[in-house]
């Protein structure tokens, strides 16, 4: 008897596992442009030097310039794998939240805060930097992360459903 294993069929396209790599490298395809358009931002910014800009503003255009990307990207390639970013936002938020959570504090370093208060203090600058990882937190953690996220939502905003 022959069973399904043995027999030399070309995978058709609906099968997953012929799905597969090309679901990776579109993940990770719009992982960078989300990412690039993030970047983009950044050097546009580091260009005119703004004096006073507050951290929630950076976080805001952090969020809604990818948002913008993702969409202008989704609305002329329609790939479900563009609303699915955000999973990559969240483990990279987690790695560097468990790199703070290990890291020792002193003088001028979180001296002697809590689990919860490191982790504001570096990724928010809530009430005040927390002088782990040079007060980057927000540029190494939270802004990429919420890009990711923007980029997601705005792909799934432009997607279209399938009847």
């Amino acid at each position: 008897m022959n069973t399904l294993l043995h027999t030399e069929e070309p995978l058709d396209e609906e099968d997953p596992s012929a799905r597969l790599p090309r679901q990776a490298l579109w993940f990770f395809l719009n992982a960078v442009l989300a990412l690039l358009a993030w970047a983009a931002l950044m050097a546009v910014g580091y260009v005119l030097n703004p004096q006073g800009v507050p951290q929630v503003a950076i976080l805001a255009l952090s969020l809604i310039v990818p948002l913008i990307a993702g969409a202008i990207l989704t609305k002329f390639r329609q790939d479900d794998m563009a609303t699915l970013v955000w999973l990559l936002g969240l483990i990279w938020i987690l790695i560097i939240a468990l790199w703070i959570l290990d890291m020792p504090t002193g003088p001028n370093e979180c001296f002697q805060c809590g689990a919860s208060e490191k982790l504001t203090r570096t990724f928010f600058s809530i009430p005040r930097p927390s002088g782990l990882i040079d007060n980057d937190g927000p540029f190494l953690g939270t802004w990429p992360a919420i890009a990711l996220l923007g980029y997601s939502i705005g792909a799934r905003l432009t997607l279209r459903r399938r009847s």
